[in-house]
């Protein structure tokens, strides 16, 4: 009788192991869903709330504040929301011409320059970038700062979602708001002013040039004082901006 009671409890013990495995992975996969729903969610709030709403502030401005902190200065956000069109003209322009060109055609990204953009860096131990501007402002406004898989996969869903419910106007007048232009400095009106001591407003094309000729490495260089490679960017910015049509927002 034993015997026989023994063979009976195993079926069961590996029948209730089954259902264990079984709950959990119902638990875990109800877990995932519910994670899931709440990311498209609050990415579609967030992505139309920031359309009518400016971006109070960005993580990168966070953590810039705790590396100037961590190096004994004191917490600095320089930044002053202007609106579209009190952004003078060469400065929009000199955005296109130094960072994408394709921005009023294009519908978030530009395939040809993320694939010349891998195609040199393949070759290159300095990356360079071929994301647009409506990628960058995903990514500004929406992301933390870094480089991986992850962070690029959710930029790319940040960038098709501006790219249905913004205009190109807003997506234009949120990256020169939140964009680094400095150390603290954060925008195209604190930039203006910390530079050239005006307005946004009454930037030229030579001042819009040079503080769009910084973008990649804020932090390094300077619109005022520029290295040779500085001063070379800036002159290819004016010459783009020379080649380019009408920018009809």
């Amino acid at each position: 009788m034993s015997k026989n009671s023994n063979s009976n409890r195993k079926p069961a013990s590996r029948k209730s192991g089954g259902i264990f495995r079984g709950g959990l992975f119902k638990l875990l996969f109800r877990i995932i869903k519910l994670v899931f729903i709440f990311f498209v969610g609050s990415s579609i709030f967030f992505v139309i709330l920031y359309r009518f709403v400016n971006p109070p502030i960005t993580f990168l401005m966070i953590q810039r504040g705790f590396e100037r902190k961590s190096a004994g200065k004191e917490w600095k956000i320089d930044k002053q929301w202007v609106d579209f069109d009190q952004i003078a003209d060469p400065m929009k322009r000199a955005a296109v011409a130094a960072e994408d060109q394709t921005f009023l055609e294009n519908h978030g990204f530009d395939f040809k320059a993320m694939e010349a953009a891998y195609k040199k860096n393949e070759h290159s131990k300095k990356l360079i970038g071929g994301s647009t501007i409506t990628q960058q402002t995903a990514k500004n406004v929406f992301l933390w700062p870094g480089r991986s898989m992850l962070r690029k996969g959710i930029e790319s869903w940040f960038t098709l979602l501006i790219d249905v419910f913004w205009s190109k106007k807003r997506v234009m007048e949120v990256y020169l708001n939140e964009i680094e232009m400095g150390d603290g400095i954060y925008g195209v009106e604190a930039a203006s002013q910390a530079y050239f001591h005006k307005s946004a407003s009454q930037l030229d094309t030579y001042q819009a040039a040079a503080i769009a000729s910084i973008w990649p490495n804020p932090l390094k260089w300077s619109p005022t004082n520029p290295t040779d490679y500085v001063a070379h960017r800036q002159y290819l910015i004016r010459r783009n901006i020379r080649r380019l049509g009408p920018l009809d927002f």
